[in-house]
């Protein structure tokens, strides 16, 4: 059985332990400031999606597939109960599993995005990633050379490249899975998740610069997530904890009831 990769902080502390899943492209490391901060006061366990970081690589990826890893993971540290935290591709994979496992969820988080189907919208990106020939280019800066062709964002490019790495073979290369994230984006992007209702304490966070969640979606996520409440935080885009960690990480504590 293949279990995500992870990187626990706090770990000798006891209560309710903080399960966070990063975003499409994304990796643990890039929530590692919040996991550090947070394991002062409760286990948080900053969490590689499959097809994503160091966790395993799969020809598979639904929603449901992401929930079944959760569930697993849960069960391989024996983790009763636990808060659930999930940023963009990550929070429609805590959905999933809030829904289809609500005696496992202590309480949810779900950081901008909704439980609906998005258009396709990152064609551009994925373009660009597919186009690196690790063939030909020998060093970061080149690969960052190539994707400027196709992507403006200093912001994004340098979020990207930070999934380069040396394999075996002594190449360059993109720790996330590309040819499953191309052939199934339709799947875990474009498909709403299954509905089901999650009666928990549920919080839905926003950016002010992001249209992820719309005033218009709120009616929609109450009839599956009855209980949440919904935050946007200011001068923040879709990547809310990096843009605005102070706001962030202060929302999430009072959410917890961490002081």
């Amino acid at each position: 059985m293949e279990i995500l990769n992870s990187k626990i902080f706090g770990e000798n502390l006891s209560g309710t332990p903080l399960l966070v899943f990063h975003g499409l492209f994304g990796m643990l490391d890039n929530w590692g400031t919040f996991g550090k901060d947070m394991g002062e006061f409760l286990p948080v366990h900053l969490i590689d999606l499959r097809n994503h970081g160091r966790s395993f690589h799969s020809e598979h990826m639904s929603h449901d597939d992401l929930a079944e890893d959760i569930l697993k993971y849960m069960e391989h540290y024996n983790i009763a109960k636990a808060h659930i935290l999930g940023h963009s591709l990550g929070g429609k994979a805590v959905m999933q599993f809030a829904i289809k496992f609500p005696e496992r969820v202590e309480s949810l988080i779900v950081v901008d995005i909704s439980p609906k189907a998005y258009p396709p919208h990152h064609q551009g990106i994925i373009k660009a990633l597919e186009t690196v020939n690790f063939n030909t280019v020998s060093s970061r800066n080149e690969v960052e050379a190539v994707l400027q062709q196709y992507i403006p964002e200093k912001s994004t490019i340098q979020f990207l490249t930070k999934n380069l790495y040396w394999d075996d073979q002594k190449r360059l290369n993109w720790r996330f899975n590309l040819k499953t994230l191309s052939e199934k984006y339709n799947e875990f992007v474009s498909n709403a998740i299954k509905f089901g209702v999650f009666e928990g304490a549920t919080l839905f966070i926003a950016g002010d610069k992001s249209n992820y969640i719309l005033p218009q979606d709120h009616f929609a996520i109450k009839q599956q997530f009855p209980k949440a409440d919904f935050i946007t935080i200011k001068n923040a885009g879709h990547w809310v904890q990096a843009e605005n960690p102070v706001d962030f990480i202060n929302v999430v504590k009072d959410f917890l009831n961490i002081n």
